[in-house]
């Protein structure tokens, strides 16, 4: 047993969450040094610009690369990058925030590399819905589909354990049902564009994901196959 005078009050949080977050704030930072000239010149100001033009996903490019089946790896990167890429500071802002939030809990019960793995895939699976569902001419960018992903890991911990205390499971759906909700009267309130696809979609990845990577789940399934 440790000493409670020596422990902190204030729990850690994991290495790959934090990793992340000086990755996006980082990158946001550099574009908004850059865009108000306190470094690079007169070319930084055109920096975010750029790397829109490069490292956003892009629903047209992906349907012609499926269309013809070629995946040029400069494209076939954009299912990740764009996560690094915002419009502004706020946006770069409220991401990171909810990553902290999430990835700190969602951290606490995966591995390191579990954590990741649902953040980029996550990410991945929302861009290719985006495109497949929808026909817009929007690039996408953000993190928040990734994001998405780790509330849909936080949303099966919560799910599974009031399972375990026999409550309603239908309650863990609650937050993901309040945020769609909010972006959709934002949207109608006052336009936006379908990024929200992508989002409800980076969080089925998570929850779904989140069978695999919770500790003992593959045993649990195992057991469930034999028992089948």
């Amino acid at each position: 047993m440790s000493d409670p005078e020596t422990q902190s009050p204030i729990n850690p949080l994991p290495p790959v969450v934090v990793a992340l977050f000086l990755l996006i704030i980082g990158v946001e930072v550099i574009f908004t040094l850059g865009a108000r000239g306190l470094i690079g010149g007169q070319e930084a100001i055109g920096w975010r610009l750029g790397a829109l033009q490069k490292y956003s996903f892009s629903g047209d490019i992906f349907d012609w690369m499926l269309s013809n089946g070629v995946w040029p790896m400069e494209h076939v990167m954009r299912t990740v990058t764009y996560l690094f890429i915002h419009g502004n500071f706020t946006h770069a802002a409220f991401s990171s925030v909810l990553l902290l939030a999430l990835g700190k809990m969602v951290g606490e019960v995966f591995s390191a590399w579990a954590t990741l793995t649902v953040f980029v895939l996550s990410g991945i699976f929302g861009a290719v819905v985006f495109a497949l569902i929808l026909n817009s001419p929007s690039p996408l960018i953000g993190a928040y589909p990734a994001v998405y992903g780790l509330l849909g890991a936080f949303t099966f911990l919560i799910w599974t354990r009031l399972g375990q205390l026999g409550e309603n499971q239908a309650r863990a759906f609650r937050l993901i049902g309040f945020l769609v909700g909010i972006q959709l009267l934002f949207g109608l309130l006052f336009g936006g564009n379908a990024g929200w696809v992508a989002d409800v979609a980076g969080f089925v990845a998570g929850f779904l994901m989140s069978f695999l990577f919770v500790p003992g789940g593959w045993a649990r399934i195992r057991a469930h196959m034999r028992r089948d």
